[in-house]
C-alpha cells in the first residue's frame, strides 16, 4: 500500500516565475498488489510523482508512506555511480536491498546485454546502456511495487519484448505504477488507473475508466 497524505509539489520554470503546482494537497491510497496505469498530459508531473514515491524527490508539503518494498523508477540511471563498473553498481544495489549479489550480477549481465562494457565504468556508457543496466538491476530484485516510466521504449524490438516479458512475470506477484501514453499497453498491464492533471490526482478502480477520464478533455 502507498499512501499520500496532503501532498503538495510545485516547481518554478525560472527563479522569478510563479510556481506550477504538480500536486496540490493530494490525499490518496494506492492498494497493495495492484498494477495502476498513471495518465496525464506532458508536464503534468507523472515522473515527479514516481520520483517522490520512489524516494528520489521530497514533497514540498505532506508525506508519502508505504508498506512493502518499492523499486526506484525503472530505467532511472541517476543513482548509478559513474566511476564504478556495471557489475560494481549491481553488487552495490544487491547489498542495499539484501539480495544475493552473485545471482543479481548473473541476471543483470545476461539481461542488459552490455557485453564487456558490464565491467567498464558506467561513465563510459551511452544513455541507452545506462537505462538497460538500471532496468536490469530493478527487475532483477523482487519488489512489492514496481515504478515504471515508459521504460519498455528502451532498446531495440527484441530488448523491448524481453523487458515486457520480465515485467509481466514480476506483476504476477507484485503491484506497479506504470506511466505509458499508449492506452492499449496500459490495458494489457494494468487493472486500475490514476489521472494526474492540474495538481489533482484521481484514482479509478478500472483502467478503462481512467483512460476515458483522461481522453474526455482531449475529445472535447
Amino acid at each position: 500500500m502507498i499512501r499520500l497524505d496532503s501532498v503538495t509539489k510545485g516547481f518554478r520554470a525560472t527563479a522569478h516565475s510563479a510556481p506550477q503546482m504538480l500536486l496540490q494537497n493530494v490525499s490518496l491510497t494506492i492498494p497493495a498488489g495492484v498494477s495502476v496505469g498513471l495518465l496525464g498530459s506532458n508536464g503534468a508531473g507523472k515522473s515527479t510523482l514516481l520520483d517522490m514515491i520512489g524516494g528520489l524527490v521530497l514533497p514540498d508539503r505532506g508525506r508519502i508512506t508505504q508498506s512493502g518494498s518499492v523499486s526506484w523508477p525503472m530505467g532511472f540511471s541517476g543513482s548509478l555511480h559513474g566511476d564504478m563498473t556495471g557489475q560494481q553498481n549491481t553488487r552495490f544495489a544487491a547489498r542495499i536491498y539484501g539480495v544475493d549479489s552473485d545471482a543479481l550480477v548473473d541476471f543483470v549481465q545476461g539481461f542488459a546485454e552490455l557485453g564487456p562494457h558490464f565491467n567498464a565504468p558506467v561513465r563510459s556508457y551511452s544513455a541507452g546502456m545506462r537505462a538497460r543496466l538500471a532496468f536490469g538491476m530493478s527487475i532483477g530484485i523482487p519488489f512489492d511495487t514496481y515504478l515504471v516510466d515508459e521504460i519498455t521504449a528502451v532498446g531495440d524490438t527484441n530488448f523491448r519484448q524481453k523487458s515486457r516479458s520480465h515485467l509481466e512475470a514480476r506483476l504476477e506477484r507484485a503491484g506497479a505504477i506504470i506511466v505509458n501514453h499508449a492506452a492499449a499497453e496500459l490495458r494489457n498491464l494494468c487493472t486500475a488507473g490514476m489521472v494526474l492533471e492540474g495538481g489533482t490526482l484521481t484514482y479509478f478502480d478500472q483502467i478503462d475508466d481512467a483512460i476515458a477520464a483522461y481522453e474526455a478533455p482531449i475529445a472535447a
